[in-house]
């Protein structure tokens, strides 16, 4: 599952994203880990004099302080850090013809993966929004003797990679046919199509074999057994099966089955991770047990250790707002849905009261959580189970270790 600092690598992603310039005047510079300091700084040199010939004034100035501000920030390094880094630069567009310069330095969760310089009106993050993706996949294949399905699970997403349909003939021969010459026939038809189904899941599932770590096989006896002991796999995808399934269905629901029936080899993966916890939680709100949902509810339970798990959805994006009055110094403390705003006035006073403080919730909440010695699980909303926490319990949810008598 994510964890506290994926979100927030995530969440600076965002915010980058959203962030233009007026012209090519936003600087992205890769630096990956084995690259020598001095030689970038001796490239953005180069770059800051051939800058001096751009045409137009503003692009010119901007790129030139972007870059003279790369410099600046590179005199602190003798050598990258460990996954290396990427340094962002250049004046963001505000809106209402005013602008900001920044300079900001992401040290990924991954190695940077290549040396690269870069101006554009927007900054080059599909390398780090590539570090988000989930690397582990397993292969599924769900089979019967009429037809086929072939996927891939990738952290909480199903994909259906092929399909493909059988002309086996059924168990009863036509007239004229000795039983003995339809069998065979028969035989050789079932053959031909596993070895077709293999073809095909090999050709699906061959490309992701650096990342592949298991195939998963369903569908009724005998059928899967005589799949997986005719070895009609590419042996690479064979010696990586790691289990045999009964599922009902060898459609794309089958896929979604044979996942289910697995959840004994998949006790780690994401979905089945979350599947039981999201499940537990709902059966706590069945029997009006231990659980609390809502932010209101959930911060009041943090906040006297009765937290076992926090559930916090990934989609959740809510900052957590101080206000306070000039006048009498009155407080208000609202939570908002991130880049909205709402400046509330001083009862007593009648004033506009300043914000004076603003904080993630999803991050306020996990530090809460971590300082009361809770755990706290981030929820996917790939998932059904992960949508329903969002969309019915507003994202934010507890299965808790006590309830106070006198809540």
């Amino acid at each position: 599952m994510t964890s506290k600092l994926t979100y927030e690598f995530k969440r600076k992603l965002e915010e980058l994203e959203k962030m233009k310039g007026r012209g090519t005047e936003l600087i992205t510079l890769y630096i990956p880990p084995d690259k020598n300091i001095a030689d970038v700084a001796n490239q953005l040199r180069s770059e800051l004099s051939q800058a001096a010939n751009i045409k137009s004034k503003q692009t010119r100035t901007s790129v030139m302080a972007g870059l003279e501000a790369i410099l600046q920030r590179l005199k602190y390094y003798k050598k990258p850090p460990e996954h290396g880094m990427v340094i962002l630069s250049g004046n963001i567009d505000l809106g209402g013809g005013k602008q900001k310069q920044i300079t900001e330095i992401i040290e990924p969760p991954e190695p940077v993966p290549l040396y690269k310089y870069h101006c554009d009106s927007s900054f080059y993050l599909e390398p780090l929004k590539d570090m988000l993706k989930e690397k582990k996949v397993y292969g599924l294949i769900v089979i019967d003797r009429r037809e086929a399905a072939i996927g891939l699970l990738r952290g909480k997403r199903i994909e259906v990679l092929n399909y493909a349909s059988s002309m086996v003939p059924g168990k009863h021969r036509q007239g004229g046919q000795s039983s003995v010459r339809f069998e065979r026939l028969r035989e050789i038809a079932i053959h031909e199509f596993y070895k077709k189904v293999g073809d095909k899941a090999t050709e699906a599932l061959l490309p992701h074999l650096e990342n592949l770590v298991g195939v998963l096989i369903g569908g009724p006896s005998p059928t899967k057994e005589e799949f997986y002991e005719g070895e009609y796999l590419h042996h690479e995808l064979q010696k990586r099966i790691i289990g045999l399934f009964d599922v009902s269905y060898t459609d794309e629901s089958g896929l979604y089955e044979l996942v289910e029936k697995a959840q004994d080899k998949l006790q780690e993966l994401d979905l089945i991770r979350e599947k039981k916890l999201i499940s537990r939680f709902l059966h706590e709100i069945a029997k009006d047990g231990l659980v609390a949902y809502g932010e209101e509810e959930v911060r009041k339970y943090l906040e006297i250790g009765a937290v076992d798990i926090l559930l916090l959805s990934e989609d959740l994006r809510y900052d957590r707002v101080k206000y306070k009055c000039p006048v009498c110094g009155k407080e208000e403390i609202v939570t908002l849905r991130q880049g909205m705003e709402k400046i509330p006035k001083c009862e007593e006073d009648g004033v506009t009261m300043e914000e004076v403080e603003r904080e993630d919730v999803v991050l306020e909440l996990t530090e809460l959580a971590e300082s009361m010695g809770a755990r706290v699980e981030f929820i996917s909303t790939e998932s059904e189970e992960g949508a329903m926490l969002m969309n019915a319990f507003g994202g934010i949810g507890a299965i808790l270790r006590f309830k106070p008598e006198n809540n």
